[in-house]
């Protein structure tokens, strides 16, 4: 191959790394930080939103499959995601376009602190990013009833995850709470070096009101 030849296969190399970085960088961007008329144009543009519902325990094959085709998430069993699907119905919520599963987040009230939601993982299809879901989902649990009297919102995020440091981020300005942040799981001692540390975000006190805001 000429320098010629080299040097425009590299220009273009880096013409693709730029793009899909700057392509990825808009999604990351999308869920947390996108105004709300940014929003509105991205669902004009893609038509139906999608429906929001509680999880069916049948919904767990899908719930896998989805998760799978989000990294960096974490992928569980199927059985796992079975049992959040059904046990955790109250607290996750299922998102769904044309019959298909396009959305999904999970979650519990932590046992000893009945006043905090814990969000454990937010999965977004790809043909769906860009529409406020991942936001809306959350929205979604805190005004059900069961989270009536929740007051603080809990999740962790890996230090690389910008997408849900924008998303949770964003909904605590939407909640009008404070962040704070913390190791909860560390790299070396929790996870024998296997797995980067993961920082709890914790949001809150926000009120009522603030939950069906916005």
């Amino acid at each position: 191959m000429s320098a010629n030849s080299k040097a425009r296969a590299i220009g273009q190399t880096r013409a693709v790394s730029q793009t899909t970085a700057t392509s990825q960088a808009r999604e990351e961007r999308a869920e947390g930080e996108a105004t709300e008329g940014e929003v509105q144009a991205r669902r004009s543009a893609k038509g139906a939103e999608p429906l929001l519902r509680r999880p069916l325990s049948e919904d767990g094959a899908a719930v896998h499959a989805l998760i799978g085709r989000c990294p960096p998430l974490d992928e569980n069993s199927i059985y796992c995601n079975l049992l959040q699907a059904s046990h955790f119905a109250d607290t996750s919520v299922a998102a769904e376009l044309d019959g298909n599963l396009v959305g999904f987040v999970s979650g519990y009230r932590v046992p000893e602190r009945p006043d905090t939601l814990f969000i454990w993982q937010v999965a977004v299809a790809a043909e769906a990013r860009g529409l406020g879901l991942a936001g809306r989902m959350v929205r979604e649990i805190l005004g059900r009833p069961c989270c009536a009297e929740v007051r603080f919102l809990e999740t962790t995020i890996t230090p690389d995850n910008r997408a849900s440091w924008a998303l949770f981020r964003g909904l605590a300005r939407k909640l009008g709470a404070e962040c704070d942040e913390s190791v909860l799981f560390d790299r070396d001692r929790h996870f024998r070096g296997r797995h980067d540390s993961e920082t709890l975000l914790r949001i809150g006190p926000f009120t009522g009101a603030a939950k069906g805001a916005g």
